[in-house]
């Protein structure tokens, strides 16, 4: 019988995080994918990323509906406990053999609570990283309830270890974010207009010639300045006249002043550079990216994908606070001199330096291979 492997995806950037390890699991001959759709990732507003799941070919099993209004401290703690519940039920039902969670979003805690509790053998994928935030206190502690451990990099593997998990119970299977990122290498040419394609609204701009790309969310644990930080990003944008597609933010305590900030700068300001989507095809999002001059933002994109594509990166505050990193990446405070400095200096180096310290591009079948030849419960048999 088939190993039952449970995948729970949150949010946007998980998904496309995820992609081909979920490829890979339903396509081995030892393996069967369950699917849970939850939180943000069922929300219109965040670019309602069950679609794209669904356009892969992807069965969905469960979707959890499990995001409170508010988008502030107090509405994350409690989509995390009603996360708890519906998750309980869901794994309940299904049966599974192992469920996977997903890296740091505040959500995730959700899936490995309610794993763990019920003894269901737990996978975390992206483990032992460091941001600095609430998303690395969900990361440590997903870490702390999983029973096997797939991380994206050796700097994290060692961390992992330290933290007293059994070195035989983590592995390094590198990002599979880089999968698609190393797919997107072989045939990068920008083959699609992305107004035309995704719609959004903003200036008419054009991707043929030289363009940004910004993906900046709020920080959660300074979320009352998600407006002001991002007003300043966009005034630097703006005020450069350069090209530019503008993601939304993800669905974190802050998203709100985030939001209206775009918003009101964009009904005030009207800026014509610079174009806003809510959401894109992994693969052409990337393509847009490698094709781009520089991404500037807070996105952990800039510090995964482009480091492996190559990207220039301006990395704005503390949301990024000591992740392993690239040599593409200038790191500034969010000052808005010091923005339009970077980016400047990000321009005048057309030199691309790519680096492989989150893999090699090959994550998604490391990834099926070690769930279907581990014994999933070998940590309750070891001696520590």
């Amino acid at each position: 019988m088939n190993r039952k492997i449970c995948a729970v995806i949150t949010a946007r950037p998980s998904y496309s995080r995820v992609k081909t390890a979920l490829q890979a699991i339903k396509d081995h001959t030892k393996l069967e994918l369950q699917l849970v759709v939850a939180g943000s990732a069922l929300l219109d507003r965040y670019g309602n990323t069950i679609d794209f799941i669904e356009k892969d070919g992807f069965t969905i099993n469960e979707k959890v509906f499990m995001v409170l209004e508010g988008e502030n401290k107090t509405a994350m703690a409690k989509t995390t406990g009603l996360g708890v519940m519906e998750l309980a039920n869901v794994f309940y039902n299904l049966q599974p053999d192992a469920v996977l969670t997903i890296a740091d979003r505040f959500e995730t805690i959700a899936t490995s609570i309610a794993a763990a509790y019920q003894n269901i053998p737990l996978v975390h994928l992206q483990g032992g990283e460091v941001t600095g935030n609430i998303d690395e206190k969900v990361r440590h502690a997903n870490t702390k309830l999983a029973d096997i451990h797939l991380v994206a990099s050796e700097d994290a593997k060692k961390r992992v270890e330290k933290m007293g998990e059994n070195p035989n119970c983590v592995f390094n299977t590198g990002c599979p974010s880089l999968d698609i990122a190393a797919q997107v290498l072989k045939a990068p040419k920008l083959d699609f207009n992305p107004i035309e394609k995704y719609g959004g609204v903003g200036g008419n701009i054009s991707a043929k010639g030289d363009y940004l790309v910004v993906m900046q969310h709020p920080v959660t644990n300074e979320y009352k300045a998600a407006r002001e930080n991002v007003l300043k990003t966009l005034r630097v944008i703006d005020d450069l006249n350069i090209p530019t597609f503008w993601f939304w933010p993800n669905v974190d305590a802050g998203a709100d002043g985030t939001s209206n900030g775009i918003r009101s700068y964009r009904e005030i300001n009207k800026p014509k550079n610079i174009h806003f989507f809510k959401n894109m095809e992994s693969v052409d999002f990337l393509k847009l990216l490698v094709n781009s001059k520089c991404l500037v933002g807070n996105s952990s994109v800039g510090i995964r994908e482009c480091s492996f594509l190559g990207v220039p990166v301006v990395n704005i505050g503390t949301r990024q606070n000591r992740r392993l990193r690239g040599e593409n990446v200038i790191d500034i405070d969010y000052n808005e001199d010091a923005i339009k400095n970077a980016i400047k200096l990000q321009l005048a180096n057309p030199k691309k330096t790519k680096s492989n310290i989150y893999g090699n591009g090959d994550s998604g079948k490391k990834i099926a291979e070690v769930l279907a030849n581990t014994d999933l419960n070998f940590h309750k048999t070891i001696m520590y």
